[in-house]
């Protein structure tokens, strides 16, 4: 090899060098946590089998940033609170549909545009009981899915049921100023997630006993998420 072709090809080399450990580099930062089957039957042994371990880690893996940004302890945590607010949301994966029907009919607000579909009802369901007529509506937007019109698709449908879990923990607010996911990255703690799923009830009404009751629950599944995947407690944890 002539000296000139040895001095090119060095210096093609070195001009890859750095472009392979930048993408090296920026897999790495998107790589997804995933808890092992093992860990995901230790956290909820009586889920029901809809809401099965290969159903959830396909929908994380289809949700791109999802326990995949920061540090590998950041991803842990996110991971872990995701699991701990379902855990509480769901009855520990056991409940496909809110369990207090009296409440069936309580979700329909007609002052958004938007309205009800004919005989439907927009309940809690799924993983994080997804509720409301609007919220239905937004998600099967995202979905490419028409749930305002069959909301009860959530509750039928097992991938579905993790697609909108996933959806409202990535974008949706709530009360709070930003999604649980955004929080977490931010490093709000724990409280931040539960403004942005169920603020208006548990984090603005006061501390009554049923309140705290229910704020308690969630730092306790929380906390057991948080041990199992053996990442620290991200605070505050209440919100």
């Amino acid at each position: 090899m002539t000296t000139s072709l040895q001095l090119l090809v060095t210096s093609l080399l070195a001009l890859a060098a750095p472009a392979a450990a930048l993408a090296q580099g920026q897999a790495q930062a998107q790589a997804q946590f995933l808890p092992s089957p093992a860990q995901f039957d230790q956290l909820f042994p009586e889920r029901i089998a809809f809401y099965s371990y290969e159903g959830f880690a396909e929908a994380v893996r289809q949700t791109p940033g999802f326990a995949a940004r920061g540090s590998e302890q950041q991803k842990r945590q996110e991971m872990a609170a995701f699991l701990g607010q379902i855990a509480h949301e769901s009855d520990q994966l056991k409940a496909q549909r809110e369990y207090r029907r009296e409440n069936w009919d309580h979700y329909c607000r007609r002052d958004d545009g938007i309205g009800c579909a004919p005989g439907q009802q927009y309940y809690g369901r799924g993983p994080i009981q997804l509720s409301w007529n609007y919220q239905y509506k937004a998600a099967g937007d995202h979905l490419g899915l028409d749930l305002w019109a069959d909301p009860d698709r959530v509750a039928r449908d097992s991938k579905v049921a993790w697609q909108t879990a996933l959806w409202y923990w990535m974008t949706q607010p709530g009360v709070a100023p930003q999604s649980a996911h955004e929080a977490m990255w931010a490093g709000k703690g724990f409280g931040a997630t539960t403004r942005a799923i169920n603020g208006v009830i548990e984090c603005d009404k006061g501390a009554d006993p049923d309140t705290l009751r229910k704020l308690n629950r969630r730092i306790d599944f929380y906390r057991r998420a948080s041990t199992l995947l053996a990442v620290p407690l991200s605070e505050p944890l209440g919100c």
